[in-house]
């Protein structure tokens, strides 16, 4: 069982988003590799002492968004097409790291910016 996937209960952040963050930190980071096997939505839910449609709106999402895929009954595996998402990610946080250095701002002011538009184009984050 991974140990990469943890709930805070203390946090405002849902549990479920919690779950899909954890996954898709750990897809782009490179910590779990494409092909790598997650565990099963009910063998995660009893772990995390969670529902099991908390874990399962977790996995939909990141099938969504291309960082795992399910393959029927084998199970749900970290996917090699989210990789040109990533990859674009990284490229775009690189030209805002960028564009902070250059205007001067300090990270904490260059973190709240994101923050805030993250906010506005996803009201859930």
């Amino acid at each position: 069982m991974p140990d990469f996937i943890r709930i805070d209960p203390a946090s405002k952040v849902p549990p479920y988003e919690q779950i899909r963050a954890s996954v898709a930190n750990a897809a782009a980071n490179g910590d779990v590799p494409v092909g790598f096997k997650l565990p099963t939505v009910r063998a995660l839910a009893e772990r995390l002492s969670v529902a099991v449609n908390t874990v399962a709106r977790a996995y939909r999402e990141l099938e969504q968004a291309g960082v795992v895929e399910t393959r029927g009954r084998s199970g749900t595996f970290v996917a090699a097409g989210g990789d040109d998402q990533r990859a674009e990610a990284v490229a775009a946080a690189q030209e805002y790291a960028d564009v902070i250095a250059r205007l001067g701002l300090g990270s904490g002011e260059a973190l709240d910016i994101v923050r805030a538009a993250l906010r506005q184009s996803s009201p859930s984050v």
